[in-house]
């Protein structure tokens, strides 16, 4: 079972300027995280950009879009930012594309040496491996439905919506 991995940036790529203090982008750590984790599946990835997800804009959600209606495979995994993680699960949502997708991010970087991305990561590549299609966000080993999450900014987390 193939899975396509695409990197958009998000605080899992981003690196810290020690002299200024800045967060930038260089390249992506995927591959390291993979090697890590000791990942055995088979994976496609490619990188569509490295932006933080504030900057994200719709034409870069369709590119998302597009590049899962495009692919191979049924099952998705996609690296986001946090903070407009949902609203691109909405976008892909609407498309309607028969693929299980999942979305998935770190509230830590990973050159910090202890972000949760690597644990977030390892959920997504999981659930997407066993959730019928679909769009979903995976964060702190849960798995929520695109339309019955949030990130609660204040715990750091996300959680399913209130009623």
């Amino acid at each position: 079972m193939d899975i396509r991995l695409f990197v958009t940036g998000g605080t899992f790529d981003k690196e810290y300027n020690e002299l200024n203090g800045q967060l930038f982008f260089k390249d992506t750590h995927i591959q390291e995280i993979l090697k890590l984790g000791r990942s055995r599946l088979d994976l496609n990835i490619r990188t569509l950009m490295l932006i933080d997800s504030l900057e994200m804009t719709d034409t870069d959600r369709a590119l998302i879009a597009d590049n899962c209606k495009q692919c191979e495979e049924n099952r998705i995994v996609i690296t986001h930012g946090t903070d407009t993680m949902t609203e691109t699960a909405a976008y892909l949502a609407k498309e309607e594309i028969q693929k299980t997708i999942i979305l998935t991010g770190a509230m830590i970087p990973y050159k910090f040496g202890s972000s949760d991305g690597l644990f977030n990561l390892g959920g997504a590549l999981a659930f997407a491996q066993t959730l019928t299609p679909g769009v979903y966000v995976a964060m702190n080993g849960r798995y929520f439905h695109w339309d019955n999450c949030r990130k609660d900014k204040q715990n750091g987390i996300f959680e399913e919506c209130k009623s």
